[in-house]
C-alpha cells in the first residue's frame, strides 16, 4: 500500500461500529488526548480552545467523538448538534496521522481530511498539533508478545525489589 492509498474499513465493520454509543468512545478519546496532549498545549492555545465544541468524525467507521477543552483538560460531551470545529478523515488516515506517517496539510490538500467550522480555530489546532513533540503511535508495542514481555519484566522487577527489601 502506498502512502497516498488509503484502507477503508469494510462495510460490515462500519455498520457494527456505527451502532456503538458515542459517549464511551468520546471518553476513551479524551483520555488519550489528556495523557498525550493536554500538558503540552501552550497557554494561548488553551485559552483559544476554552469551551469550544470539537468533533472528530471517522468517516469509514461512521464514528463521531464530541469533546471540549475545559481549561484544564479535554472533556467528553454527549453528541452535539452544532460544533465549533469538526475534523473528518478515515480511520486509516487518522492512524497514519498518529503514527506521524502523514501530516494534516497533506491529508487536507489531498482531500482525505476535511475541516469544517471555525477556520481560525482549525488553524490553531493544526498548528498546535504540528508544534507538539508527540510520541509516534507504535501499534507493534501492543502485540501480545510485547505486552506479555512487559508484564514479565514488571513482575520480575517487583519480585527482585521485594526480595531486596526482605534481606536483613
Amino acid at each position: 500500500m502506498t502512502a497516498s492509498s488509503s484502507f477503508i474499513l469494510p462495510q460490515a465493520v462500519a455498520t457494527l461500529l456505527s451502532g456503538l454509543p458515542a459517549y464511551p468512545g468520546s471518553m476513551l478519546l479524551v483520555s488519550a488526548l489528556n495523557l498525550g496532549l493536554a500538558r503540552q498545549l501552550p497557554g494561548d492555545v488553551r485559552q483559544f480552545l476554552l469551551n469550544k465544541k470539537l468533533r472528530i468524525q471517522v468517516r469509514d467507521a461512521r464514528l463521531t467523538f464530541d469533546f471540549a477543552w475545559t481549561g484544564e483538560r479535554f472533556g467528553a460531551c454527549p453528541k452535539q448538534q452544532a460544533t465549533d470545529l469538526t475534523l473528518s478523515a478515515s480511520a486509516h488516515d487518522f492512524l497514519r496521522l498518529a503514527q506521524r506517517q502523514e501530516d494534516p496539510d497533506t491529508l487536507f490538500f489531498s482531500r482525505r481530511m476535511s475541516i469544517e467550522g471555525d477556520t481560525e480555530l482549525g488553524l490553531v489546532v493544526k498548528n498546535a498539533l504540528d508544534a507538539l513533540e508527540l510520541p509516534v503511535l507504535d501499534l507493534q508495542q501492543w502485540a501480545p508478545q510485547q505486552v506479555l514481555a512487559r508484564i514479565r519484566h514488571w513482575r520480575s522487577a517487583k519480585a527482585a525489589s521485594q526480595a531486596a527489601g526482605a534481606k536483613p
